[in-house]
């Protein structure tokens, strides 16, 4: 769609994005989790800075080389939202949004034919992440002050649950529900979807192979009753 030099970028990129994402997340975890102080905060900084740097590069080389940079380009605000916000601000919203891309871009392929695999493990990343998030923003303000409790609300709140024994305070930690739970739906939609073409797919297999399998019976009633025939003449008398 966008040209073969995107999507042999795009192919190169994937692991190392993957591995900076794991990285950013695991920098970002650390700092909201373990709240540390000194050399580890600032290693942590260094990190989130470091794989940032790599976001901000593959998205400068995929707008420079793709045909259509226009379309490109609005297609991919998100993407420029996630560069551009936090130079301008300290948004750390966007961690969330930027780790949550990643995951879509990088293991979006992996979707058809491992229905159960993609569905606990993108449920799992997107129940952590958004624990992390809301903990980021709701710590000494809310009610939600560990990470045991920002736990539990994701799961209730990706579930569309909702206790109510714990729920965001911040125009922060409101836009991270409202973004779990419109992901929790479409998640499930994106899965049932996907498990109904599969369904559908090897049930139109099976329609095939069984309409190979009788036209070749077909031709071998065909054959055989040639073969019948030509006995028939055979035996009939000449005189």
């Amino acid at each position: 769609m966008y040209g073969p030099r995107i999507a042999r970028w795009d192919k190169a990129a994937e692991w190392p994005l993957t591995i900076a994402a794991i990285l950013f997340l695991t920098a970002y975890a650390t700092q909201i989790i373990a709240r540390p102080d000194g050399m580890i905060n600032l290693a942590c900084e260094v990190l989130l800075a470091a794989t940032w740097s790599l976001f901000v590069v593959d998205y400068v080389v995929r707008l420079v080389i793709t045909e259509n940079r226009w379309r490109w380009f609005y297609r991919h605000l998100l993407d420029l939202a996630i560069v551009v916000l936090p130079m301008l601000r300290p948004l750390r919203l966007m961690r969330f949004l930027t780790v949550l891309a990643l995951i879509g871009r990088n293991t979006g392929n992996m979707l058809r034919g491992r229905v159960v695999i993609y569905t606990v493990g993108a449920t799992v990343l997107t129940v952590f992440i958004a624990s992390l998030a809301v903990l980021d923003a709701e710590n000494g303000i809310g009610d939600i002050d560990t990470f045991s409790d920002a736990l539990w609300w994701a799961f209730v709140t990706i579930t569309t649950v909702g206790y109510g024994d714990f729920y965001p305070v911040t125009l922060t930690g409101r836009v991270v529900a409202v973004g779990l739970m419109i992901g929790g739906l479409a998640l499930i939609g994106v899965v049932t979807a996907t498990l109904a073409s599969w369904i559908v797919e090897r049930v139109a297999d099976q329609t095939k192979k069984t309409a190979n399998a009788t036209e070749t019976q077909v031709e071998q009633l065909r054959d055989e009753i040639v073969e019948l025939k030509a006995m028939v003449r055979e035996l009939r008398p000449t005189g």
